[in-house]
């Protein structure tokens, strides 16, 4: 009687949308790789027939988690997130390597890389804790405990290296969001991520001169004051001299940019002071962010120069617009655009995408496979395909939304976030808006670890969505 109930609460609607976007994936990958030599679909020792079995897999895996007590997702959830930590450690100790990155589990003839499946410990770890009676969303504490649960296993990812596994986790700033958190959260993100931009392309005395303007603007505008103003100004520029004079006696020429860096730096040292003794809290604060602001730009010079290699540096700076390597970095994206735009209006055909078979797209059947899509589905099979994701997202905010548990709703905010940053990333890396960084489309790349972790996402918020109906 109790599994009738679940099975007739389970929405069937999100159910059917999975399966369809599956067997769409499945049939792509087949033609991403097909050969002549081995038309069977199932055949096991061809990607298109491991995809098989990895799908029935999850099957099996999404019937036990339907069947699982709803409360024991709640109850375990910091035990599961505890586990994924442990499992990500493992892995940069005893993990393979796989094209420069240490992520992955070698188990006979497959790998699992944890990573994908540290998504959806995240989401329970993250939900479990908002949930917690009576939490104060405006503490520091608690925004610090929100950071740690949701970037401690993307710093663990980084090192691996895997930058874009790692850049997936800032999707959970959107539920955090939802749950009442600061807008100037968003805000900040926005931020972060223009001046990551800004860094790279920028000449570092125009970023640095342009980081002191908006600091004078920024303080102008707080103490509402021009006479303070000038006086800043004034202490900024007699720093900025003493500097040069103190090198120049000293028998060394100091540039521009570093004697501008020290004057601003002095320049906070003393305003903080002075903050402090005048007990003005928000010019203090003001001269923290400035700080953390210049700090954050010498972080992403050295992330940028030690953390990703230097084939993934080519392929941000070809993006940006800074370096063009049309035979080197920027070749899969190259391909990608021109299989997608040979496509047309209605495609060539199933089986019959040339830049697909030829393999002049890399990855085709698994970073690269929307332009499998593109070339042989064209503009209307492209189209068809954003559009059940797009219906999909909709229809799990709608369930989120319709939660009368903060954790279940939190839980399925974190779902739909993930899943839309993966969709969002992916088919922006396919049309060169975004740099490659190895991010699968959600059930219709090759590989049984992504496969399996969304199904098991997507499956513990329908159980739990089944449970507000029991």
């Amino acid at each position: 009687m109790r599994r009738g109930n679940i099975i007739a609460n389970l929405d069937w609607i999100t159910i059917m949308l999975y399966l369809l976007l599956v067997i769409m994936g499945w049939l792509n990958i087949f033609s991403a790789v097909y050969s002549e030599g081995h038309p069977s679909i199932l055949d096991i020792n061809q990607r298109y027939g491991k995809q098989f079995i990895w799908i029935l897999a999850a099957i099996i895996m999404a019937i036990a988690i339907v069947l699982i007590d709803h409360r024991f997702y709640e109850f375990f959830g910091y035990i599961l997130y505890g586990t994924a930590i442990l499992i990500l450690l493992a892995v940069l100790v005893a993990g393979k390597e796989i094209n420069g990155s240490k992520s992955w589990f070698a188990l006979g003839g497959f790998q699992i890389q944890p990573s994908e499946f540290a998504k959806p410990a995240v989401a329970l770890a993250l939900a479990k804790y908002l949930s917690t009676f009576n939490i104060n969303s405006k503490k520091f504490s608690t925004l610090l405990k929100v950071g740690i649960i949701i970037f401690l296993p993307s710093l663990l990812i980084l090192l691996q290296p895997d930058t874009g596994s790692a850049l997936v986790f800032f999707a959970f700033v959107l539920p955090v969001y939802r749950e009442g958190f600061s807008g100037a959260i968003l805000i900040g993100m926005f931020a972060l991520a223009l001046l990551f931009i800004l860094v790279l392309v920028s000449n570092e005395l125009v970023l640095l001169a342009s980081i002191i303007a908006l600091g004078f603007i920024a303080y102008w505008l707080m103490v509402k004051s021009f006479k303070n103003l000038i006086l800043a100004v004034l202490i900024f520029i007699a720093f900025f001299f003493i500097s040069l004079g103190a090198s120049y006696l000293f028998g060394n020429s100091l540039e521009y940019y570093p004697a501008a860096l020290i004057s601003m730096v002095l320049s906070i040292i003393t305003y903080l002071i002075l903050a402090y003794i005048h007990r003005i809290r928000k010019v203090g604060i003001l001269m923290l962010v400035v700080a953390a602001t210049v700090f954050y730009t010498f972080a992403v010079n050295y992330s940028f120069d030690h953390f990703l290699s230097d084939y993934q540096q080519r392929r941000v700076n070809i993006m940006l617009g800074i370096q063009s390597d049309p035979l080197g970095a920027g070749y899969n994206v190259n391909q990608s655009m021109i299989a997608i735009g040979s496509g047309g209006v209605v495609g060539k055909g199933f089986l019959q995408g040339t830049q697909t078979k030829l393999n002049f797209v890399p990855e085709q059947s698994t970073d690269f496979i929307f332009c499998t899509v593109g070339e042989e589905w064209g503009f209307l099979g492209t189209t068809i395909v954003i559009i059940l994701f797009l219906y999909l997202f909709i229809r799990l905010i709608t369930l989120a939304e319709l939660q009368k548990e903060k954790f279940a709703r939190v839980f399925g905010y974190g779902l739909v976030s993930v899943m839309f940053l993966h969709f969002f990333i992916n088919i922006a890396m396919t049309i060169g808006l975004f740099p490659v960084v190895g991010i699968p489309l959600p059930f219709f790349s090759y590989g049984g670890s992504s496969l399996w972790a969304f199904t098991i996402f997507l499956f513990i918020f329908l159980r739990l969505d089944a449970g507000r109906k029991e």
